[in-house]
């Protein structure tokens, strides 16, 4: 198994020396600000060049094709490994950043999921605050690839469900023959709706610097800010439109995105049973949190509740995290509502957490199939969702995610309660970190960091992140005896 590790290591040396180019715009930022951060930043992208080219140098011999075991262990280490490096310059810029505190945020970074132990963000070096954006930015385009290249060659995740019967917009994702044609198309349109964000946000009023940093966030779908405050910071509903707008696109199948492009036709989400739902469920829920906020006088009129709920339903649907409005004060049902919706709504595909919608309406279908089979036993009902049929192991697979998804929260959740944390603190911070958001409820909501956690919480919820950014099963399997017998 050492050679296994050894044919590991290849790789990883490639990527720390790739990722050592992101170390450039954090570092133009630092020489263009002055903001005296530029040291750490030159100094970790030149060791991670320095330990990638040495990694690489030294385990050529052991170089392979890799094995479908060996894709198990180099995404779940590529991630590790990632997050290790970009804590550095975090831990070298910020006073009074312990290495957890460090390794969480960064790992909330690459994860997209937002969440920080930073406070005082208004005053943080430029340099700081990009490389944070950078992080989720590039995170979301690793989701891109493990969804789209990855997941389905090792049969987990949800994009393989349609591998064998699929048409339509799923099956289409395979967008060109080549992997690495498709890639390209779908990190295409991913930069392009960067950079429509990044203008748009720009003309809605922000500066070009928040305006850059929170374009990257909202593709990704992590919530982090440039400000404490968050988008409440600048109290633009023109600004919170523009973000509501991307976060749903986020949301959606970056695959239908590019159909869409590519037909120059709004028909691909159409036929998208899972955009589809997603609008349906934002639709629905947003009306319904108006009007209960509105009656439960939260807010003085129909107009201002609409646009909070809006704009932190769909936040929190999309396991975005940024907040216009603490919906920690909220009633609890308002607040335990959106949280439930976190975790089923965001598409397969797209930077979104959590179980996926497909997963979701899969389990709806087959639930519905159980009880006609019991009224009509002898009936043949076909598992379909959006008109396409679902093969058993497929549906077995989706029984297994959410199986796991749910022992994984429960186990999360007992540790922090263990560790002396209150119950709704505890479980909405566990689904919150497995589902990549930023915020939970209690003494993890909107208006608080994760900066109290102490050295075990924190390390709890960095595994959450992992796990939930991962599908689960790519940082389990590795966990299992049975990966390691030969």
């Amino acid at each position: 198994m050492f050679k296994d590790l050894l044919h590991i290591v290849n790789p990883l040396g490639l990527l720390l020396m790739a990722f050592a180019s992101a170390y450039a715009a954090p570092v133009a930022a630092a020489l263009l600000y002055g903001d005296g951060a530029l040291r750490p930043f030159a100094l970790a992208g030149a060791a991670d060049l320095l330990i990638g080219l040495a990694l690489w140098r030294f385990t050529r011999p052991f170089a392979r094709d890799l094995k479908s075991r060996d894709g198990y262990l180099l995404v779940a280490l590529a991630w590790i490994l990632t997050a290790a490096s970009a804590a550095v310059p975090l831990l070298l810029s910020v006073p009074g950043l312990s290495f957890s505190q460090a390794y969480f945020e960064a790992m909330s970074g690459v994860t997209t999921s937002g969440a920080t132990v930073l406070s005082g963000i208004d005053d943080l070096p430029h340099a700081v605050k990009l490389w944070r954006h950078e992080l989720s930015w590039l995170g979301g385009l690793g989701i891109i690839t493990l969804a789209m290249a990855v997941l389905p060659l090792l049969g987990v995740g949800g994009m393989q469900v349609y591998r064998a019967e699929g048409t339509g917009p799923i099956k289409e994702s395979r967008l060109t023959p080549r992997v690495i044609q498709t890639l390209r198309s779908l990190w295409a349109i991913y930069c392009g709706l960067t950079l429509a964000c990044l203008l748009l946000l720009r003309l809605a009023g922000m500066d070009w610097f928040d305006a850059l940093c929170h374009a990257l966030s909202v593709l990704s779908l992590s919530g982090f800010s440039t400000h404490d405050a968050g988008i409440a910071y600048f109290q633009s509903p023109l600004i919170e439109l523009v973000l509501i707008v991307f976060m749903l696109l986020a949301g959606i199948n970056f695959a239908t995105h590019y159909m869409a492009w590519r037909g120059r036709s709004l028909k691909a989400y159409r036929r998208d049973v899972e955009a589809r739902a997603l609008l349906l469920v934002v639709l629905a829920s947003g009306l319904l949190l108006t009007a209960y906020l509105w009656y439960r006088g939260v807010y003085p009129s129909a107009w201002t509740a609409l646009r909070h709920a809006s704009f932190n339903l769909v936040s929190m649907v999309t396991n975005c995290g940024l907040v216009s409005a603490d919906y920690g004060r909220w009633p609890l049902f308002a607040g335990m509502s959106m949280v439930v919706l976190s975790c089923v709504a965001a598409s397969g595909g797209s930077t979104g957490g959590g179980i996926k919608m497909l997963r979701t309406l899969i389990l709806f279908k087959q639930s519905s199939r159980e009880l006609y089979s019991l009224v009509h036993p002898t009936a043949v009902h076909t598992l379909k969702v959006g008109g396409q049929v679902i093969s058993e192991r497929a549906a077995l697979s989706v029984f297994a995610f959410v199986h796991l998804y749910t022992v994984t929260v429960m186990v999360l959740s007992l540790l922090l309660i263990l560790s002396g944390m209150d119950l709704l603190t505890a479980m909405s911070g566990a689904i919150a970190m497995v589902n990549n958001g930023a915020h939970g409820l209690g003494a993890l909501g909107p208006s608080h960091t994760f900066a109290a956690l102490d050295g075990f919480q924190t390390w709890v919820c960095t595994f959450g992140m992992l796990a939930g950014r991962l599908e689960l099963f790519m940082i389990l399997v590795p966990l299992t005896p049975a990966f390691w017998r030969e």
